[in-house]
């Protein structure tokens, strides 16, 4: 019977789908998605990024909808990675450098709920790991506040539309214009220092 179970267990890992294994998921909202999203492409062992809405009720919301700041979704980034490349939390890293903790409101220019960042845990063990580095950066004193950058179960994770996606990359000019009049890069300079976005 014992030798059953494990050739049933071996088998199942052998239909596993190899991806399975090698890919893991993250979620964290950070303000303008275009944004976040830049920042995590840079990163190796990130495999792919998807931007688009969370935490909200709404079904399938659209831009339109989540930018009257009433859905009460986030705009938000879906990580996947490899965690055999880079763990959650060298992501935990790349996210508190590219926002603001100490603004409740929302980021930087961007005001309003679906604005607001947040760490959108998917299990327990990420759920922990986001709030020890939250505490870990609490206690450094590196930032003059209170940080008020939530963690919180994950929700359903909608992608937002096509035009979203890569727009840094697709739009490179009224990107780097928007950062740069949004005054994003200027404030994490001020809380992190030159070398904030890596």
């Amino acid at each position: 019977m014992k030798r059953l179970a494990v050739v049933a267990l071996l088998t199942l890992l052998a239909l596993a789908p190899a991806h399975a294994q090698t890919r893991a998921v993250a979620i964290f909202a950070g303000g303008c998605f275009w944004c976040v999203e830049a920042a995590f492409d840079k990163v190796d062992g990130v495999l792919a990024t998807t931007s688009g809405y969370t935490g909200g009720a709404n079904v399938a919301p659209t831009y339109e909808q989540i930018s009257t700041g009433r859905t009460g979704h986030y705009e938000a980034l879906q990580v996947e990675y490899d965690p055999a490349r880079v763990n959650y939390g060298r992501l935990l890293e790349v996210f508190w450098r590219n926002i603001d903790p100490l603004d409740a409101g929302g980021q930087f220019c961007d005001k309003g709920p679906q604005y607001r960042a947040a760490i959108f845990a998917v299990d327990e063990s990420q759920r922990a790991l986001a709030e020890a580095s939250k505490a870990a950066l609490d206690r450094s004193g590196r930032l003059q506040g209170r940080i008020v950058t939530e963690i919180l179960p994950a929700a359903v994770f909608y992608p937002a539309e096509a035009y979203h996606q890569d727009y840094y990359r697709k739009n490179p000019a009224a990107y780097a214009f928007y950062r740069w009049s949004c005054g994003r890069d200027r404030r994490l300079e001020r809380l992190w220092g030159t070398s904030s976005t890596q």
